[in-house]
């Protein structure tokens, strides 16, 4: 189930479990019952690649990390997980969840400025249609968290940022308005966890759906290293690039002169390095063990 330049493999076969689709991460089966099982592959991507080189224990990082924080949030907002009574084969890093209607936005909340957002805002002063102070720089806190929703594209091609309009055109204005008050309300108290533990939790994306009965669920992964960013509290300076939580190794190591790969080329990217690797999965790790407090 490959799109564009991504190289996706064909999600692996599981008895009892019928594919359905193959992403960048993760692979999604259809079960008897109804219910879908979300599986959290090692992969890892770069610069709209599937890597060759997978992450050791990646996918089960993700999943233990979405699940300790679907707990953290349930006062907030309801989950799709139904049971992590899985197969054996892929134990650690799947989970069942329920299948809805998932709106086709991604709802991104954003504390700090930098990213996708940052070149908007130094053209136009203004992101998604929200104007910003002047003087800001890349790593600027922001007065107040906002809500900057983007398509969701086509696997292989970039989301397009857009404004609260505009999700309102796609589905309505009160489901909209709920999607903003739940993105801002979750990133608050995450935001605040993740402070806790000396974490800076600078953006991150969520994805909602509907069950029959119009409640809006949070489902997918939540607060992991590969749909936020997290930086470190001790080292946050504006006006640099942060110490991240994330393959921001890999993005360094592919863009270095020692890959020997031109972004440009159209060409895979080599396969990655055992110190780059194992720096990544640390990165990771440590991202994990310290929000949780629990040890690997």
């Amino acid at each position: 189930m490959a799109s564009g330049n991504l190289n996706i493999p064909e999600a692996p076969a599981i008895d009892g479990a019928r594919p359905l689709h193959s992403g960048k991460v993760r692979d999604l089966y259809e079960l008897p019952d109804g219910n879908l099982l979300m599986v959290a592959s090692d992969r890892i991507s770069a610069f709209d690649f599937v890597l060759e080189t997978a992450i050791p224990d990646k996918g089960e990082i993700l999943t233990r990390m979405s699940l300790w924080w679907f707990d953290q949030l349930s006062g907030l907002v309801q989950n799709h997980i139904v049971s992590t009574d899985v197969p054996d084969v892929v134990r650690g890093r799947a989970v069942v969840c329920e299948r809805l209607d998932m709106y086709p936005v991604e709802c991104v909340a954003r504390g700090y400025l930098t990213g996708s957002v940052l070149g908007d805002y130094q053209k136009y002063g203004e992101v998604c249609g929200i104007a910003l102070p002047a003087g800001l720089q890349d790593g600027s806190r922001l007065s107040e968290p906002i809500f900057t929703p983007a398509t969701k594209a086509a696997l292989g091609d970039h989301d397009v940022n857009v404004d609260f309009e505009s999700v309102a055109e796609k589905v309505g204005d009160d489901a909209a308005a709920e999607l903003r008050m739940l993105t801002l309300a979750i990133y608050g108290k995450a935001e605040e966890i993740a402070r806790e533990q000396g974490i800076i939790l600078a953006d991150t994306k969520f994805e909602f759906g509907r069950r029959a009965d119009y409640t809006t669920v949070l489902g997918d992964e939540v607060l992991t290293p590969d749909s936020s960013r997290f930086w470190s509290a001790a080292d946050w300076q504006p006006g640099r690039t942060q110490a991240s939580y994330d393959k921001q190794f890999v993005r360094n190591w592919l863009l270095s002169p020692e890959s020997g790969w031109d972004r440009a080329s159209g060409e895979p990217p080599p396969p990655l390095p055992e110190e780059i690797v194992e720096r990544t999965r640390t990165r990771y790790l440590e991202a994990y063990e310290r929000l949780t407090g629990q040890s690997w």
